[in-house]
């Protein structure tokens, strides 16, 4: 029972944690952004790639991981709950993208002592940076959502007769495929834009 309490104020330690970096990640960028100084605004592009490296990157592995040893390690299960498999899902994909993500940061950070004018791909980078590090807070939300409420339902594994299927499970599938085909958009360079 210890065991299981530590694993749990782990989990929601850093899965809090992730949120907040990534919420502290859109506001060093966009004061990047919004600097009236081209040279403050660049002077703060080491600062991204801190926090992204050496804060969510860490705790982004960490929710992940202690989420994960906490289903194991409890008679929740790592795939007895189509909650907990949502949210497994949600973070290796949000995981993924990611690491996909840290070329552009890493791309600002070593500019920073550019003293030319701001480029449109600098600009374009930031906000990009901006609106998907949004989208992850929506995804971190969503997670923290299904922590609470639970919904779906145990997966049923029938032995003999198959029962009907519940609309959750259908509702999973289309999730997943979505997720799927975004991920698939992506790295073929077909969405979410160009890096």
């Amino acid at each position: 029972m210890r065991v299981s309490k530590v694993l749990l104020t782990s989990h929601v330690t850093t899965s809090v944690a992730w949120l907040g970096a990534v919420a502290a990640f859109i506001a060093v960028a966009i004061g990047c952004l919004s600097a009236k100084d081209i040279h403050i605004g660049r002077n703060l592009y080491p600062a991204l790639e801190v926090i992204a490296w050496y804060v969510i990157v860490p705790f982004c592995f960490a929710s992940l991981a202690t989420g994960v040893l906490q289903a194991i390690t409890t008679p929740w299960g790592l795939f007895n709950h189509y909650w907990i498999v949502v949210k497994l899902i949600l973070t290796v994909v949000m995981t993924a993208l990611l690491m996909l993500h840290m070329n552009p940061i890493s791309y600002l950070s070593g500019i920073a002592n550019d003293t030319s004018p701001l480029q449109i791909k600098e600009s374009r980078t930031l906000i990009d940076l901006i609106a998907k590090a949004g989208a992850a807070v929506i995804g971190l939300m969503a997670v923290t959502t299904i922590s609470i409420y639970k919904p779906w339902g145990k997966v049923v594994v029938a032995k003999k007769a198959r029962p009907a299927k519940p609309f959750s499970y259908y509702l999973l599938i289309a999730l997943a495929l979505i997720v799927l085909t975004i991920i698939i958009m992506h790295l073929t360079g077909g969405g979410m834009g160009k890096h």
